[in-house]
C-alpha cells in the first residue's frame, strides 16, 4: 500500500467527492497511465498502481469511511489491502472499468470462454390458420392441421455430429467464437471465419441432417377446437413448432381460429342471434312459434300481445359456452314483420275494411315519434 499519501490527491478529488466523480477520475488515470499506452515507461506503470489502490479504498463505502477516520492505517490488512498491488490484481479488481475503456477482452486480463459442444437453442414456434363455420364454433370440433416443421434428426438425435463422433474446439479461435485484434493501443475483434463464432467445428457431420441437428418433417395431427371459441381466438399446442438446435426445447404452434358468417345466425358476445319473420296479426294477437336454433334443436317461444318489431326474445343459457367460466350465453331472437308486396283484390279488400274498422290516425306515444295524417291510400 502506498504510505504517506493523499488518496484524493492521487486521484485528484474534493473530500466531498461523490462515487460517480471518484470512478470518473479513475477511468480517466487509467486511460492515460494504462501500460498498453505507455510500454515500458516504469514511471507510468507506478502511477496506474497507484490510481488503483487510491480507486479500490475509495470506491468501497466502508473502507473510504475509516480512511476518511485514520488514514491508510485504517485499511491496512482490510481484504488484502496494505499489500503491493501487482498488475493481475488491478485487472482482476477492476475488470469492467477496462472493459468499457477496452472493450471485453483488451486492456486486462483475458478470460477464456472455451466451447467444446453447441449450445442447445429453442425452436421457433409457427402458426396455423383454421377455417370453421359458426356452427362448428357452436359445437366445437375435432380439425385435422398438417404442416411442415423442424424436427429432431432421427440417425443423431439432435447432436449434429455422425453417431460416435463427437465436437472439437475450434483450433483458430479456440473456443472464443472471436478472434482478437490490436492495431496499436486500439483493439477490436470479429467473429471467427472458421467455426462461424460458434467455438467448436463438427469434424464428422451426421450424414442426414448435414450438422444441422434438424429434418424438414411434415406432421399431421388433430386437434381439438372447443364449443365457444370466436373469431380471431389462438390456440397454443405447445411443442408443436420447430424442435430445438442441438436438442434444444421446442417451439409452440399457434393455430389461429377464423369463423365464417352464417347467414341466419350471428354471434354478439356468447349470445347467438336470429331473427324470426312475423305476421302483422301474429304480433297483435300474440302466438306461440317453434323455431330450430344453430344445432338444430328445436325451441318453442312465446310472441306476447301487441309485440313491437325489434323486439328481443331471450332464451336464456341456450347461446355459446363461455370459454373462461362455467355457463353460457342466450339465444337472442328479434322480431321482424313480413310486410307482403303483392296482394290480391279480396286481400286488398280486406286490408282497406280492417284500417277502416281502427281507424287511419295513429295515436301519439311519449316515444319521441310525429304524428302522421292520413289523405288516400295508394294503387
Amino acid at each position: 500500500m502506498t504510505k504517506n499519501k493523499d488518496y484524493y490527491e492521487i486521484l485528484g478529488v474534493a473530500k466531498t467527492a461523490t462515487e460517480d466523480e471518484i470512478k470518473a477520475s479513475y477511468r480517466k488515470l487509467a486511460l492515460k497511465y494504462h501500460p498498453d499506452r505507455n510500454p515500458g515507461n516504469k514511471e507510468a506503470e507506478e502511477k496506474f498502481k497507484a490510481a488503483a489502490e487510491a480507486y479500490q479504498v475509495l470506491s468501497d463505502a466502508e473502507k473510504r469511511k475509516r480512511y476518511d477516520q485514520f488514514g491508510a492505517a485504517g485499511v491496512d490488512g482490510m481484504g488484502g489491502y496494505g499489500q503491493e498491488m501487482n498488475m493481475d490484481d488491478i485487472f482482476e479488481n477492476f475488470g469492467d472499468i477496462f472493459e468499457s475503456l477496452f472493450g471485453a477482452g483488451m486492456g486486462g486480463k483475458r478470460k477464456s470462454s472455451k466451447k467444446a459442444a453447441p449450445t442447445p437453442k429453442r425452436g421457433h414456434d409457427l402458426g396455423k390458420e383454421i377455417n370453421i363455420t359458426l356452427k362448428e364454433s357452436f359445437l366445437g370440433i375435432a380439425k385435422e392441421v398438417s404442416y411442415y416443421r423442424f424436427a429432431q434428426c432421427p440417425t443423431c438425435k439432435g447432436h449434429a455430429a455422425k453417431p460416435g463422433t463427437s465436437f472439437q474446439v475450434c483450433s483458430v479461435c479456440h473456443g472464443l467464437g472471436q478472434q482478437q485484434y490490436r492495431q496499436g493501443f486500439f483493439s477490436f475483434a470479429q467473429t471467427c471465419g472458421a467455426c462461424g463464432g460458434e467455438g467448436f467445428t463438427i469434424p464428422n457431420p451426421c450424414t442426414d441432417c448435414k450438422g444441422q441437428s434438424r429434418i424438414q418433417h411434415f406432421e399431421k395431427f388433430s386437434v381439438n377446437i372447443p364449443a365457444g371459441v370466436f373469431d380471431g381466438a389462438e390456440l397454443r399446442i405447445a411443442d408443436k413448432g420447430d424442435d430445438g438446435i442441438f436438442n434444444g426445447p421446442s417451439g409452440n404452434l399457434i393455430i389461429k381460429v377464423a369463423v365464417k358468417e352464417d347467414k341466419k345466425f350471428k354471434r354478439v358476445g356468447d349470445n347467438l342471434e336470429c331473427s324470426i319473420m312475423l305476421t302483422y296479426p301474429q304480433l297483435v294477437l300474440g302466438c306461440q312459434i317453434e323455431i330450430e336454433s344453430i344445432d338444430e334443436t328445436k325451441e318453442t317461444i312465446k310472441i306476447p300481445k301487441g309485440c313491437a318489431v325489434g323486439e328481443q326474445i331471450i332464451i336464456a343459457g341456450k347461446g355459446f359456452a363461455h370459454l373462461r367460466s362455467k355457463g353460457r350465453g342466450n339465444v337472442v331472437v328479434i322480431t321482424q314483420c313480413h310486410i307482403p308486396t303483392k296482394l290480391t283484390a279480396e286481400q286488398k279488400d280486406a286490408l282497406v275494411k280492417y284500417s277502416e274498422t281502427i281507424g287511419t290516425q295513429a295515436s301519439a306515444e311519449s316515444d319521441g315519434t310525429i304524428i302522421g295524417f292520413f289523405k288516400k291510400f295508394l294503387g
